[in-house]
């Protein structure tokens, strides 16, 4: 089974993922690790973070020669901030005159709630671990399940839908989304270019006002074989996996499969997607003539595309702070500020690209099983046969 899971804090002195259940004799490639670490990097609207930080996987375990061994895989990701917060994170008790305390807690972050449940007298090491920074730590595992999917055929990518009130009105086609995944330069990873600048209209908007904006990303994993997921258990379902995989990102408030908002408002008629056959077109020879269900029907993907959505809130530490009250005093005083982005639409994709790979990898590796890709991609093969001969 894989299992991950990372640990670290934003301003500690790594982060560190660990991937275990991975199959032996897998290529792992370290550029494509690194170049998905600095697409999670980019982006209109990030902020002074990244300018310091250069993000490199650093692989301690369980790959050899460029090759998964079987055993688990633990990625660091050195913190280059780490030198400016030595003093004040140190692991040993340190000098408390140095520490840089979260005094006021700020709406929408997880400050109030983690010092409450924790009992912590103020806010810095609720802040340091529910920082969107540890996505970068699943981004770098992503990568491997990207690796691991792509043998089966499967493509994991994400585009940004809005920004604010900028929207794309139409559908983007794989081909265009393959298109932008090209680009040398990320803006705001809309396919559509109007659209794009509208949205950066929107996030030079906020920033001028001292606030942040939000906006919806959309995960597209591409030659999905039908048959992933179960409708036999409800913790086994492809799209309860997928929701939550993608709910578990920072700021990420509410998850779509397909047309799944739109659906509930509209009759069946328009919604379910009509069955077809055509031997030449698909693995199974069954077609849909649209793919409003994003690829999932029953909690089982359908051979179509899988399209989950994530709806990003604007980032909750403002310029120009909202009312709050003080940890020590208890009296009104204005949230807590530091450094922070204005919008990270593009870059929650990328990481939701990275939760979607490993659920599908997850669920690939329940399906087909295998301890050596050549066993998997055996298993694979035969199930693809199956669906030609069915």
């Amino acid at each position: 089974m894989l299992r991950y899971f990372t640990a670290g804090e934003s301003h500690g002195e790594a982060l560190v993922a660990f991937l275990s259940g991975l199959p032996a004799g897998l290529k792992v490639d370290q550029a494509f690790l690194d170049h998905e670490l600095w697409r999670r990097q980019q982006g209109y609207g990030r902020g002074g973070r990244m300018k310091i930080e250069r993000d490199h996987a650093h692989i301690l375990s369980g790959v050899r020669h460029g090759m998964s061994i079987g055993s688990p895989i633990s990625i660091q990701l050195e913190n280059r901030d780490w030198k400016n917060w030595q003093e004040s994170l140190p692991v040993s008790q340190g000098d408390p005159a140095h520490h840089k305390r979260v005094a006021s807690p700020r709406p929408g972050h997880a400050d109030l709630a983690g010092a409450l449940k924790y009992n912590f007298p103020e806010a810095r090491y609720v802040l340091e671990r529910a920082s969107a920074r540890e996505s970068a730590a699943r981004v770098a595992i992503g990568a491997l399940a990207k690796l691991f999917l792509r043998e089966l055929g499967i493509e994991v990518l994400s585009h940004v839908v809005a920004v604010g009130h900028a929207a794309v009105q139409s559908p983007i086609e794989w081909t265009e989304i393959q298109n932008l995944h090209h680009r040398q330069e990320i803006l705001l990873n809309c396919a559509d270019a109007a659209t794009e600048q509208r949205m950066k209209d929107e996030v030079d908007r906020v920033l001028k006002a001292g606030d942040s904006v939000g906006g919806v990303f959309e995960v597209v994993a591409h030659g999905v074989p039908p048959g992933l997921g179960t409708y036999a258990q409800w913790d086994e379902r492809l799209d309860a996996l997928l929701a939550s995989a993608i709910m578990s990102l920072q700021a990420v408030k509410g998850v779509e499969i397909g047309s799944g908002i739109s659906a509930a408002g509209s009759p069946g008629s328009a919604v379910h997607d009509e069955i077809g056959y055509d031997k030449k077109t698909s693995a199974s020879g069954f077609t849909r003539a649209r793919n409003n269900a994003g690829g999932i029907e029953g909690g089982v993907s359908n051979g179509e595309e899988i399209r989950v959505r994530g709806y990003l809130k604007p980032i909750s530490t403002l310029r120009r702070p909202l009312r709050s009250v003080d940890f020590a005093t208890r009296q009104p005083v204005s949230a807590a500020y530091e450094r922070s982005d204005v919008c990270v639409v593009p870059a929650a994709g990328v990481a939701g690209e990275a939760m979607v790979a490993l659920t599908l990898a997850r669920c690939a590796l329940e399906k087909f099983g295998g301890d050596s890709m050549g066993e998997v991609l055996r298993n694979f093969r035969g199930y693809c046969q199956q669906l030609k001969d069915y």
